[in-house]
């Protein structure tokens, strides 16, 4: 090999090097959104809707293969008409899910599957009734309830147990507020009924998206389901020095479950 064709290689070889960074960055990057689209997704919790089970300030864990895979698995920032799921599930009555709201799809929320296609869902007084049955509510003490101004207020807190057995906590201050009684309705085909366990401040399936809440949710903007936290901090440090700032971590709640 001559010298100039030495040096010729050589510059070819350094001009390669930057190149091939940015394809290693590029292919990262695509692997990410490939995992994001296909396997999970994180979001921040923002508000206090589903207080007791999730915090102002929690992380979660949205798994997205539970439900199957449509326009509104794609990431967060992705905004594309809804489209058929394929490899589709219904959801199960408790589950806690991640969806796409109705009223713009770029916002993401998280709600409880309280009722399926074909089920008659009303509320009397407060308690929700399925199919003509009241769903059974066990006094469980008292819980503070976080608003989204940092003000803290005490709730009584039930257990409420769905049809099949499962239960969740829930915060109610009381029983005559707006929310509290609905007619029945029949929850279409292909359409859930969420709310949120923080009853007195949930905009879910009560509320029309006209008046900023869910209404009836179609399953196809459905994101993903809640199994676990991944982290969750106390917004309320965020008003003390930054110094302070990491004890508003809070650990016990790293890598929780959520049920």
């Amino acid at each position: 090999m001559t010298h100039k064709q030495r040096s010729v290689s050589g510059i070819a070889t350094r001009k390669a090097g930057p190149l091939r960074t940015v394809a290693e960055l590029l292919a990262i990057v695509l692997v990410v959104m490939l995992a994001k689209a296909s396997l999970a997704e994180p979001f921040y919790v923002p508000s206090g809707s589903m207080e007791p089970t999730l915090l102002i300030g929690d992380e979660l864990l949205a798994i997205k293969f539970s439900y199957g895979y449509g326009t509104a698995s794609l990431p967060s920032f992705i905004d594309l008409p809804m489209s058929r799921r394929i490899f589709a599930s219904v959801p199960k009555r408790g589950d806690v899910v991640v969806f796409r709201w109705p009223g713009d799809r770029t916002q993401v929320w998280v709600k409880r599957v309280i009722g399926l296609p074909g089920d008659r869902i009303g509320l009397r007084d407060g308690q929700v009734i399925i199919n003509g049955v009241p769903v059974p509510l066990r006094p469980d003490g008292t819980g503070t309830m976080e608003t989204e101004s940092g003000a803290r207020i005490t709730a009584r807190r039930f257990i409420e147990i769905l049809p099949g057995g499962r239960s969740h906590p829930i915060f109610k201050l009381s029983a005559d507020g707006p929310l509290d009684n609905m007619p029945e309705i029949t929850v279409p085909s292909d359409h859930l009924f969420v709310m949120g366990d923080n009853r007195d401040d949930s905009a879910d399936s009560r509320v029309p998206v006209r008046e900023g809440g869910v209404g009836l949710l179609p399953m196809a903007n459905l994101v993903g389901r809640v199994d676990m936290l991944v982290g969750s901090w106390d917004l309320a440090v965020r008003h003390q020095p930054i110094w302070t700032w990491p004890a508003g971590l809070r650990m016990s709640r790293f890598f929780k479950a959520v049920h």
